[in-house]
Order: structure tokens, then sequence, then C-alpha cells
């Protein structure tokens, strides 16, 4: 099994502006901060092992009934729950995507195949995938919009990719954690074939939308009551934090404000740094939700690293190599700063070439 390579390690890499985690750059809504140290004071009790209220939350955030839900300990524990319940025999994973699928299904004892993403084809999945749907496999993952590429898959292509695994007797796993940075996610989103689907999971998160990545917070969707139910089964009880449950109650709670200035920023900033990144030479790919996966030098990392930024090197992700990174949306300053020391590199980088 890979080693656990993920974003965000701050805690060896101290003093860094942080680029390698996809988080909202907006950070987390003033409504969760306040509820935290509101209610800290509660640590003292167990949670609610129901999760009662944030399901109510949920249930009024998404439009759908509070028994078609499941929360856990952010939506890595609910891709480990699903295998653990489901222990498929085989299972279909695009390539490159996110690292816990490949984890969750190697813990099962999971026969991985794996569909390859082409560079030529900008990391699309295409209609192709359709073929790789065998009755042999037992679960899909799908991650729309992908991470670390970014590039989405088209409702159509989904939904096609959804009556091909109802007919094999494949399990799909959606993972939605990305949608709400799209321009138009309602143009995406899926949870409308929940009921008519029960070969259907969506996975979300509070992570990365609510940039609350620390509380550990996430939440499936499904209209199979039985697949929720085999899940709990194998979840840790009190597995969400009593501060979870809260900060997830409070981000839901009148956020339309914080989510549509998050898109209108997230669009604007990511289009500066896609224009920057090209305009210096790089080869952008997909980049549609709130980062950016491009092609560089190969010691780019560790050149970044070393000016203080933390970027993402993807070369661990199964199908990429040596030299793609990826690097999130964050404040504007930030982002103008890290695209005016790439300038700064790029002539250096030519300087030594002369």
């Amino acid at each position: 099994m890979r080693e656990q390579i993920h974003g965000g390690d701050i805690y060896r890499h101290t003093g860094v502006i942080d680029f390698s985690v996809n988080s909202n750059p907006l950070g987390p809504p003033k409504a969760v901060l306040d509820i935290i140290q509101k209610q800290a004071g509660l640590i003292a009790h167990y949670p609610d092992i129901r999760c009662g209220r944030l399901k109510k939350a949920i249930s009024e955030f998404e439009g759908v009934a509070e028994e078609e839900i499941i929360c856990g300990n952010g939506a890595a524990e609910l891709f480990f729950a699903v295998t653990t319940a489901k222990r498929p025999r085989r299972a279909l994973l695009p390539a490159p995507s996110f690292a816990e699928y490949e984890r969750a299904l190697y813990v099962s004892g999971t026969e991985i195949d794996y569909y390859m993403l082409d560079e030529a084809k900008q990391f699309e999945v295409g209609e192709d995938i359709l073929e790789r749907i065998l009755p042999e496999i037992d679960m899909m993952f799908l991650c729309n919009p992908n991470n670390p590429t970014g590039q989405v898959t088209s409702r159509e292509l989904v939904k096609k990719i959804l009556d091909r695994c109802r007919e094999c007797d494949v399990l799909l796993v959606l993972d939605e954690c990305f949608t709400g940075f799209l321009d138009e996610p309602e143009e995406y989103e899926m949870k409308e074939y929940r009921q008519s689907y029960p070969n259907l999971l969506i996975i979300k998160a509070f992570t990365k939308l609510f940039c609350m990545p620390g509380l550990r917070l996430g939440y499936g969707i499904s209209g199979n009551q039985e697949l929720l139910a085999q899940m709990e089964d194998v979840c840790q009880p009190w597995n969400v934090s009593v501060l979870a449950q809260e900060g997830g109650v409070a981000a839901l709670a009148d956020c339309r404000e914080y989510l549509e200035n998050t898109r209108e920023f997230v669009t604007r900033e990511r289009a500066f740094l896609v224009r920057e990144l090209r305009n210096l030479g790089y080869r952008v790919y997909g980049s549609l939700a709130n980062y950016v996966f491009f092609e560089g030098e190969d010691d780019l990392y560790e050149r970044a690293l070393k000016a203080g930024y933390l970027i993402r090197d993807c070369g661990n992700y199964p199908g990429l190599s040596k030299g793609y990174y990826r690097i999130a949306v964050r404040t504007q300053e930030e982002n103008e700063r890290i695209a005016e020391w790439l300038k700064r590199l790029g002539e250096e980088i030519t300087w030594l070439r002369q």
C-alpha cells in the first residue's frame, strides 16, 4: 500500500503559505467559529449518537429526508464504511483520483481495476468507461469534479454510468465534495436520482466547502435504507464529535450568501491563477473547482517549499508521475504572491539555461 501523502502538512512545514489544501479560501463561516467557542463546554458530554439536529439541518439544506442521510467523521470515514460494509470483491477506480478510495478498498481486501485517465484527453472521463463496468465489478468510485484534476463529468455521462452500474449490479459511490465550488453546482448534483437508483451513494463533506477540515465532518445521501444501515453498523459509536455536530448545524444556517460569495470569489481567483500559469508556459488541465492542476518542473515542489509555499506534489497519485501539481485558490493577496514568485522562478530558470 502506498504511503499516506496528503496536503496540509503544516505541522512539519511551519511558517509556509499552504496552497496544498483545497478548502474554501474565505475560511470557516463566522457562525461556526462563534458556536465552537460558545459551546466548548459540551465536550464534557457524549455527542448525540444519532446526530439528530445535524441530520435535520442537512435534510433542509439538501432537500432530502433525514432517513436518507448518514453522518461521518469526514468523508473519508464514509468511504471506509461503505467498503467495510459491502466488502466488494472487485472495484473500478478512475485514476488519478482521491487516494482514500484505494486505501479503503485495500483495507477491505478488494481487487482494484483502474480506468486510467489519459493526459492526451485532458484527464477527462470518457464514455469508454462504460465498457469497463462489468457484472464482475461490485463497486465503483467516481469523484465529480475530480481531485486532483478538477475535471468535471457531465450529468449525462454520470447518468449513463449510473444506468450501466444498475444493469451490472454495481454500487456507485459518487464523491461530490467539490461540487459546491462549481459555477452551477445544480447542473452536476445527482441527489434527485437517490430514490430511483438504490445503487447510488453520494458523499459530501463540510471539509472543503465550509473550510472545516479540522472538525472532521462528512455525510452521505442514499435512498437505499439497507445500505445506510449497513454502513452505520460498521461505524464507531459517537463518531461525530459534539463540536463537529454544532459546527455543522451552524454552517448550514443561513448559508446562501456565504456560498454565493464563495463561488464568485473562487471563479475570479481561479481564472487569475490559470491565466498566470498558462502565461508562464505551464500546462493547465481541468481546474474547474477551487484548485488548479498543472504540469511543471520536476523540482517545483522543493523550490516552492524553499520559498515558503507548500503546494501539492501529485506524483504519488496512480496514473501520475513527477512533475504534476495542484495548488488551491487562496486569498487574492496570496494568489498574487505565488504568481509573482513563479514569474521570478521562470526568469531564474531561463537565465540559468542561457
